[in-house]
């Protein structure tokens, strides 16, 4: 791991992840989950507050980088039981069927294996468990998806592996899962960036 990646870059993706438009859009999500939940990819633990402590037992919050976890842990909300562990979504050190919601927010666009680790989601929920998401991804817009299709690789270099161009109903659907509920717009901020998708899948 080079200097930009160890320092630089989780200070970088904790700013920008903690910024009012992305804030807003965690709030649409994260207060809905409940019980036993698991956050995958929790970063710098910027989603802990949001949960609603009398809904939510306790929180897993997983993520492969022991920089992001170190900042989650000077972040840690005590009036949420939270666990953290340090591996990587497609091997989730997690009994099968032990989760009620999982919550994954602004990571599928990274995640390198995004499909061997939707199907350790599935491993880990129970029956009639909820998959939680709010995502970045591919825009409706031609102009916008040309820029985002030729800047790609070069903002997956700077952005630690973020993706601008994923299309997040389709990489849930062919996951294996059903959306049951999904949202759409431009948040504040360059386009490219900035189309989300946000709600709710279960298994199919």
């Amino acid at each position: 791991m080079n200097i930009y990646d160890k320092y630089i870059l989780p200070k970088v993706v904790h700013f920008v992840c903690s910024l009012k438009p992305a804030m807003k859009q965690r709030e649409k999500v994260v207060p809905l989950a409940s019980g036993r939940v698991l956050e995958v990819a929790v970063g710098s633990g910027i989603n802990l507050d949001l949960y609603n402590p009398s809904k939510v037992e306790k929180v897993w919050g997983l993520d492969p980088s022991d920089e992001m976890l170190e900042i989650a842990k000077k972040r840690e909300d005590k009036h949420v039981p939270v666990e953290f562990i340090k591996a990587s979504a497609d091997k989730i050190p997690l009994e099968s069927n032990s989760m009620d919601s999982v919550v994954i927010t602004y990571a599928l666009c990274t995640i390198p294996d995004v499909q061997s680790a939707l199907a350790e989601i599935k491993r880990v929920l129970k029956p009639g468990g909820q998959l939680l998401f709010c995502e970045h991804g591919l825009a409706p817009d031609k102009s916008v998806i040309r820029t985002q299709n030729f800047i790609n690789p070069v903002w997956s270099k700077l952005g630690g592996g973020c993706n601008l161009n994923r299309n997040i109903p389709t990489i849930l659907n062919e996951g294996g899962y059903q959306i049951t509920n999904l949202h759409t717009m431009y948040i504040p901020g360059w386009k490219p960036a900035c189309f989300n998708y946000w709600g709710t899948a279960k298994i199919k």
